[in-house]
C-alpha cells in the first residue's frame, strides 16, 4: 500500500460520493447544486451561515460505494444497490469535472482503490444528501 497522497483540501467538504444504479447526470447536478449551496460554514458570528465558495474551501470528492450497504438482511451487507463500477465511475467522472467548472478547487480520491482517507471534522458536522431526496 503506497504513502502516496492523491488528494487534499485544508478546508471544506470532504464527499463521499456513493452512485445507485438509477442515478443520472440530471441527478449528479441537483447534488452537485446542492452541495455548492448548502450555508453550513460559519460567518463571524459564528452562525452556519456561508456556503463553501463563501468560507474559501475546497472540495475532496471520493468514490464510496459502500454507502449503498443495505444491512437490513442477514450479517453482511448488500450492494445490489450500488451501480456497476462501469456505471458508477461514468458518473463520478461527471460529477468531479462538472464540479471542477464551478467556483471553489476540487480534488479527488481514487476510484475504486483502496485508500487510507483522513479527516478533521469540524464541529463536527456530517450531513447526508440523497439523490432521490432532491427529486423535483
Amino acid at each position: 500500500m503506497s504513502d502516496d497522497i492523491v488528494g487534499s483540501i485544508r478546508k471544506g467538504l470532504l464527499v463521499f460520493l456513493g452512485i445507485s444504479r438509477a442515478d443520472t447526470a440530471a441527478d449528479a447536478d441537483r447534488l452537485l447544486e446542492k452541495l455548492l449551496t448548502l450555508r453550513i460554514f460559519p460567518d463571524d458570528a459564528g452562525k452556519m451561515n456561508r456556503n463553501v465558495a463563501e468560507s474559501g474551501g475546497a472540495l475532496l470528492i471520493v468514490s464510496q460505494f459502500t454507502l449503498y450497504g443495505d444491512c437490513r438482511k442477514g450479517r453482511r451487507p448488500s450492494f445490489d444497490q450500488a451501480a456497476p463500477p462501469e456505471q458508477a465511475q461514468a458518473l463520478y467522472q461527471y460529477f468531479v469535472e462538472a464540479a471542477r467548472r464551478g467556483p471553489v478547487p476540487v480534488e479527488t480520491g481514487v476510484f475504486q482503490a483502496m485508500m487510507q482517507v483522513h479527516l478533521i471534522n469540524s464541529g463536527p458536522v456530517t450531513i447526508l444528501i440523497d439523490s432521490d431526496d432532491l427529486k423535483k
